[in-house]
Protein backbone atom coordinates (compact mmCIF):
# COMPACT_ATOMS: atom_id res chain seq x y z
CA UNK A 1 0.00 0.00 0.00
CA UNK A 2 1.60 3.46 -0.70
CA UNK A 3 1.71 6.41 0.76
CA UNK A 4 -1.23 7.90 -0.59
CA UNK A 5 -3.54 5.20 -0.11
CA UNK A 6 -2.51 5.31 3.73
CA UNK A 7 -3.18 8.68 3.99
CA UNK A 8 -6.53 8.24 2.45
CA UNK A 9 -7.76 5.68 4.41
CA UNK A 10 -7.00 7.42 7.73
CA UNK A 11 -8.79 10.17 6.45
CA UNK A 12 -11.36 7.97 5.63
CA UNK A 13 -11.51 5.76 8.91
CA UNK A 14 -10.82 9.68 10.30
CA UNK A 15 -14.08 10.45 9.01
CA UNK A 16 -15.79 7.73 9.53
CA UNK A 17 -15.43 7.44 13.39
CA UNK A 18 -16.02 10.95 13.42
CA UNK A 19 -19.80 10.59 11.82
CA UNK A 20 -19.43 7.51 14.35
CA UNK A 21 -19.34 9.65 17.21
CA UNK A 22 -21.71 12.06 16.30
CA UNK A 23 -24.30 9.90 15.24
CA UNK A 24 -23.68 7.99 19.20
CA UNK A 25 -24.10 11.80 20.38
CA UNK A 26 -27.26 12.67 18.40
CA UNK A 27 -28.74 9.11 19.39
CA UNK A 28 -27.72 9.72 23.09
CA UNK A 29 -29.13 13.38 22.82
CA UNK A 30 -32.41 12.13 21.54
CA UNK A 31 -32.60 9.35 23.91
CA UNK A 32 -32.38 11.86 26.82
CA UNK A 33 -34.87 14.54 24.96
CA UNK A 34 -37.75 11.04 25.12
CA UNK A 35 -36.69 10.37 28.55
CA UNK A 36 -37.40 13.69 29.25
CA UNK A 37 -40.89 13.79 27.34
CA UNK A 38 -42.04 11.05 29.08
CA UNK A 39 -41.05 11.37 32.54
CA UNK A 40 -43.24 15.00 32.19
CA UNK A 41 -45.82 13.02 30.80
CA UNK A 42 -45.94 10.70 33.46
CA UNK A 43 -45.54 13.37 35.88
CA UNK A 44 -48.50 15.40 34.03
CA UNK A 45 -50.72 12.36 34.28
CA UNK A 46 -49.96 11.79 37.86
CA UNK A 47 -50.94 15.29 38.39
CA UNK A 48 -54.08 15.12 37.21
CA UNK A 49 -54.47 12.05 38.76
CA UNK A 50 -54.07 13.29 42.26
CA UNK A 51 -56.18 15.77 41.65
CA UNK A 52 -58.60 13.17 41.05
CA UNK A 53 -57.85 11.89 43.65
CA UNK A 54 -58.46 14.78 45.35
CA UNK A 55 -61.47 15.82 44.28
CA UNK A 56 -63.14 12.48 44.67
CA UNK A 57 -62.09 12.80 48.48
CA UNK A 58 -63.65 16.22 48.74
CA UNK A 59 -66.89 14.70 46.84
CA UNK A 60 -67.12 12.42 49.39
CA UNK A 61 -67.03 14.60 52.16
CA UNK A 62 -69.14 17.04 51.17
CA UNK A 63 -71.54 14.03 50.35
CA UNK A 64 -71.31 12.88 53.67
CA UNK A 65 -71.38 16.45 54.84
CA UNK A 66 -74.84 16.66 53.16
CA UNK A 67 -76.35 13.64 54.38
CA UNK A 68 -75.48 14.54 57.98
CA UNK A 69 -77.49 17.92 57.40
CA UNK A 70 -80.05 15.70 56.12
CA UNK A 71 -80.41 13.68 58.91
CA UNK A 72 -80.35 16.76 61.39
CA UNK A 73 -83.29 18.43 59.95
CA UNK A 74 -85.33 15.01 58.84
CA UNK A 75 -84.59 12.98 61.92
CA UNK A 76 -83.33 14.81 65.39
CA UNK A 77 -85.24 18.54 64.15
CA UNK A 78 -88.69 16.34 63.69
CA UNK A 79 -88.04 15.09 66.89
CA UNK A 80 -86.74 18.19 68.83
CA UNK A 81 -90.13 20.30 66.83
CA UNK A 82 -92.41 17.03 68.51
CA UNK A 83 -91.10 17.48 71.75
CA UNK A 84 -91.91 21.50 71.02
CA UNK A 85 -95.28 21.17 70.54
CA UNK A 86 -95.45 18.60 73.91
CA UNK A 87 -93.95 21.27 76.18
CA UNK A 88 -96.57 24.25 74.65
CA UNK A 89 -99.37 21.17 75.53
CA UNK A 90 -97.69 20.86 79.24
CA UNK A 91 -97.51 24.50 79.40
CA UNK A 92 -101.47 24.98 78.26
CA UNK A 93 -102.57 22.30 80.16
CA UNK A 94 -100.97 22.91 83.70
CA UNK A 95 -102.11 25.39 85.90
CA UNK A 96 -99.38 25.72 88.75
CA UNK A 97 -97.21 29.19 87.80
CA UNK A 98 -94.29 27.46 89.14
CA UNK A 99 -94.51 24.73 87.29
CA UNK A 100 -95.17 26.82 84.48
CA UNK A 101 -92.48 28.48 84.39
CA UNK A 102 -90.03 25.93 84.41
CA UNK A 103 -91.57 24.41 81.39
CA UNK A 104 -91.56 27.83 79.47
CA UNK A 105 -87.86 27.78 80.28
CA UNK A 106 -87.59 24.61 78.62
CA UNK A 107 -89.84 25.58 75.69
CA UNK A 108 -87.33 28.27 75.03
CA UNK A 109 -83.88 26.31 75.43
CA UNK A 110 -86.04 23.45 73.04
CA UNK A 111 -86.43 25.89 70.56
CA UNK A 112 -83.71 27.70 70.67
CA UNK A 113 -82.03 24.14 70.13
CA UNK A 114 -83.97 23.66 66.90
CA UNK A 115 -83.43 27.38 65.76
CA UNK A 116 -79.35 26.20 65.85
CA UNK A 117 -79.82 22.90 64.76
CA UNK A 118 -82.34 24.26 61.47
CA UNK A 119 -79.04 26.53 61.16
CA UNK A 120 -76.67 23.58 60.97
CA UNK A 121 -78.37 21.69 58.78
CA UNK A 122 -78.54 24.71 56.20
CA UNK A 123 -74.92 25.29 56.44
CA UNK A 124 -73.89 21.66 55.44
CA UNK A 125 -76.25 21.38 52.40
CA UNK A 126 -75.58 22.79 48.98
CA UNK A 127 -78.96 24.78 48.98
CA UNK A 128 -77.61 27.84 51.24
CA UNK A 129 -74.45 28.02 49.76
CA UNK A 130 -75.94 28.09 46.12
CA UNK A 131 -78.53 30.52 47.27
CA UNK A 132 -76.74 33.28 49.24
CA UNK A 133 -73.56 35.19 48.45
CA UNK A 134 -70.00 34.06 49.24
CA UNK A 135 -69.90 36.97 52.14
CA UNK A 136 -73.18 36.64 53.28
CA UNK A 137 -72.05 32.56 53.87
CA UNK A 138 -68.75 33.81 55.60
CA UNK A 139 -70.42 36.66 57.40
CA UNK A 140 -73.15 33.96 59.11
CA UNK A 141 -70.01 32.06 59.81
CA UNK A 142 -68.38 34.66 61.89
CA UNK A 143 -71.64 35.50 63.88
CA UNK A 144 -72.34 32.01 64.92
CA UNK A 145 -68.09 31.97 66.10
CA UNK A 146 -68.86 35.22 67.77
CA UNK A 147 -72.13 34.19 69.18
CA UNK A 148 -70.02 31.69 71.84
CA UNK A 149 -67.77 34.71 72.61
CA UNK A 150 -64.49 32.60 72.93
CA UNK A 151 -63.07 34.60 70.14
CA UNK A 152 -63.83 37.58 68.10
CA UNK A 153 -63.82 37.29 64.53
CA UNK A 154 -63.79 40.21 62.37
CA UNK A 155 -64.53 39.97 58.70
CA UNK A 156 -63.67 42.93 56.08
CA UNK A 157 -64.21 42.48 51.73
CA UNK A 158 -64.14 44.99 49.72
CA UNK A 159 -67.11 43.69 47.38
CA UNK A 160 -71.01 42.78 48.44
CA UNK A 161 -71.42 40.72 45.48
CA UNK A 162 -69.01 38.30 43.09
CA UNK A 163 -70.39 36.33 40.56
CA UNK A 164 -68.62 32.67 42.03
CA UNK A 165 -69.53 29.09 40.75
CA UNK A 166 -70.72 26.53 43.88
CA UNK A 167 -67.62 25.19 43.48
CA UNK A 168 -65.48 28.27 44.34
CA UNK A 169 -67.92 29.43 47.30
CA UNK A 170 -67.95 26.10 48.53
CA UNK A 171 -63.91 26.31 48.95
CA UNK A 172 -63.83 29.82 50.15
CA UNK A 173 -66.67 28.91 53.08
CA UNK A 174 -65.17 25.25 54.16
CA UNK A 175 -61.58 26.81 54.45
CA UNK A 176 -62.97 29.88 56.65
CA UNK A 177 -64.47 27.40 58.44
CA UNK A 178 -61.72 24.88 58.78
CA UNK A 179 -59.09 28.07 59.38
CA UNK A 180 -61.73 29.36 62.46
CA UNK A 181 -62.26 25.52 64.42
CA UNK A 182 -58.61 25.31 64.36
CA UNK A 183 -57.48 28.23 65.70
CA UNK A 184 -60.09 28.13 68.45
CA UNK A 185 -59.21 24.81 69.40
CA UNK A 186 -55.88 24.42 69.32
CA UNK A 187 -54.16 28.20 69.06
CA UNK A 188 -55.93 30.12 71.85
CA UNK A 189 -56.36 32.78 70.17
CA UNK A 190 -58.40 36.16 70.99
CA UNK A 191 -59.28 37.82 67.70
CA UNK A 192 -59.19 36.22 64.30
CA UNK A 193 -59.06 38.88 61.18
CA UNK A 194 -60.66 37.53 57.54
CA UNK A 195 -60.31 39.86 54.58
CA UNK A 196 -62.05 38.79 51.17
CA UNK A 197 -60.72 41.06 48.42
CA UNK A 198 -61.09 41.00 44.55
CA UNK A 199 -58.95 43.24 42.17
CA UNK A 200 -57.61 43.36 38.43
CA UNK A 201 -54.96 40.62 38.98
CA UNK A 202 -57.05 38.00 41.32
CA UNK A 203 -60.40 37.30 40.62
CA UNK A 204 -60.42 36.39 44.83
CA UNK A 205 -57.84 36.83 47.43
CA UNK A 206 -58.41 35.01 51.12
CA UNK A 207 -56.29 36.23 54.12
CA UNK A 208 -57.06 35.01 57.79
CA UNK A 209 -54.92 36.14 60.63
CA UNK A 210 -54.96 34.74 63.91
CA UNK A 211 -53.31 35.93 66.99
CA UNK A 212 -52.60 32.41 69.01
CA UNK A 213 -49.88 31.01 70.09
CA UNK A 214 -48.72 29.82 66.60
CA UNK A 215 -46.75 26.79 65.99
CA UNK A 216 -43.47 25.08 64.07
CA UNK A 217 -44.30 24.29 60.85
CA UNK A 218 -41.22 21.60 60.45
CA UNK A 219 -42.90 19.90 63.42
CA UNK A 220 -46.45 19.51 62.09
CA UNK A 221 -46.85 15.84 62.01
CA UNK A 222 -48.21 15.26 57.77
CA UNK A 223 -48.92 19.12 58.32
CA UNK A 224 -52.25 17.96 60.05
CA UNK A 225 -55.48 16.81 58.75
CA UNK A 226 -57.47 20.35 58.86
CA UNK A 227 -54.39 22.19 56.96
CA UNK A 228 -54.15 19.20 54.51
CA UNK A 229 -57.91 19.76 54.01
CA UNK A 230 -57.61 23.19 53.01
CA UNK A 231 -54.54 22.52 50.72
CA UNK A 232 -56.32 20.24 48.95
CA UNK A 233 -59.59 22.36 48.40
CA UNK A 234 -56.96 25.17 46.97
CA UNK A 235 -55.33 22.86 45.00
CA UNK A 236 -58.38 21.80 43.06
CA UNK A 237 -59.06 25.15 41.64
CA UNK A 238 -55.70 25.84 41.01
CA UNK A 239 -55.58 28.23 43.51
CA UNK A 240 -52.11 29.55 44.78
CA UNK A 241 -51.87 28.17 49.10
CA UNK A 242 -49.82 29.83 51.58
CA UNK A 243 -49.54 29.51 55.20
CA UNK A 244 -47.17 30.62 57.64
CA UNK A 245 -47.13 30.64 61.46
CA UNK A 246 -44.60 30.96 64.22
CA UNK A 247 -44.90 30.45 68.25
CA UNK A 248 -46.27 33.01 69.50
CA UNK A 249 -46.72 35.25 66.41
CA UNK A 250 -50.18 33.81 65.43
CA UNK A 251 -50.74 32.07 61.88
CA UNK A 252 -51.83 33.70 58.60
CA UNK A 253 -53.32 31.88 55.38
CA UNK A 254 -53.45 33.20 52.28
CA UNK A 255 -54.91 31.73 49.27
CA UNK A 256 -54.74 33.73 45.63
CA UNK A 257 -57.06 32.85 42.70
CA UNK A 258 -55.03 34.89 39.75
CA UNK A 259 -57.47 35.37 37.02
CA UNK A 260 -57.18 33.53 33.56
CA UNK A 261 -54.82 35.46 30.95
Amino acid sequence: MGKTELIITIILFNIFFVLFVAAVMVYIRKYKQRKKEYLNEIEIKNEIHQKELLATQLEIQQATMQQIGRELHDNIGQKLTLVSLYTQQLLYENKVPEVSERIEQVSQIINQSLHDLRSLSKTLTDDNINQKEIVTLIQEEVDNTNAFKKCHVDFQHNFNQLDLSFVHKNVLLRITQEFIQNSIKHSGCKNILINLNTSQESLWELNIKDDGVGFDQSNIKSNGIGLTNMKNRAEIIGADFCLESQKNLGTTLNIILKRQP
